[in-house]
């Protein structure tokens, strides 16, 4: 509209300017990213809290970001505007998300403390956790199937909504299976790493004193 706007001469005396529709929904725009920004940043305190560590809490908020690629393809499919609902949706599935690969790490983390290697306690978590991933993935797809195909009327309104949490959780099922293992694997073994080799420094230290 602005691009067909830009060329269009008027007569003297007159001018074009932006009514109130398109300033309330740039707000509602930056609403949105506010309040997704707001909800991730809580999500990240209270799990640094509970971990009393910072690694956890980055492998399991590092799969919000990719799972958007999933909500990108399916409004970019679909035709469908960015809209405020649009916004409530990647709300809502950032907490669905975070729950899948909290539920992962937890395991991998009981597995490691039973004595497991790292790469086994994961093969073994991702086998054990499977089936509640798909539970809590397949069951929130299957109930919002009907509202994102838009049946019903009135259902434009949560229609993008249902959209995002449909696609964006169906490819989440990967990330947390993929690449949450992946990224745990990498922060652990670079942090242990660290961990044994500044011991043996210290003691080198002390034998050479």
């Amino acid at each position: 509209m602005d691009e067909r706007l830009a060329d269009l001469s008027l007569p003297q005396g007159y001018s074009l300017y932006d009514g109130g529709e398109i300033k309330t929904l740039q707000e509602g725009r930056r609403m949105g990213m506010l309040l997704l920004g707001l909800a991730l940043f809580l999500v990240f305190v209270v799990m640094a809290v509970q971990y009393e560590s910072l690694r956890n809490p980055l492998v399991i908020l590092i799969s919000i970001p990719f799972t958007s690629i999933g909500v990108a393809a399916g409004i970019y499919w679909l035709g469908i505007p960015i809209s405020m609902p649009i916004w409530l949706g990647l709300i809502m599935l950032a907490g669905i998300v975070v729950n899948n690969a909290i539920v992962l790490v937890e395991q991998i983390e009981i597995e490691r403390e039973q004595g497991l290697p790292m790469i086994e306690a994961i093969v073994e978590a991702a086998r054990l956790r499977l089936r509640p991933i798909l539970m809590t993935t397949l069951t929130t797809v299957m109930g919002m199937t009907p509202l994102a195909l838009g049946f019903g009327e009135g259902s434009e309104m949560l229609r993008p909504l249902a959209v995002v949490i449909v696609w964006g959780l169906s490819f989440s099922m990967l990330v947390t299976l993929v690449l949450v293992p992946a990224v745990y694997r990498m922060l652990h073994y670079f942090s242990d790493r660290a961990s044994t080799a500044a011991p043996i420094s210290s003691r080198e230290s002390l034998s050479a004193g």
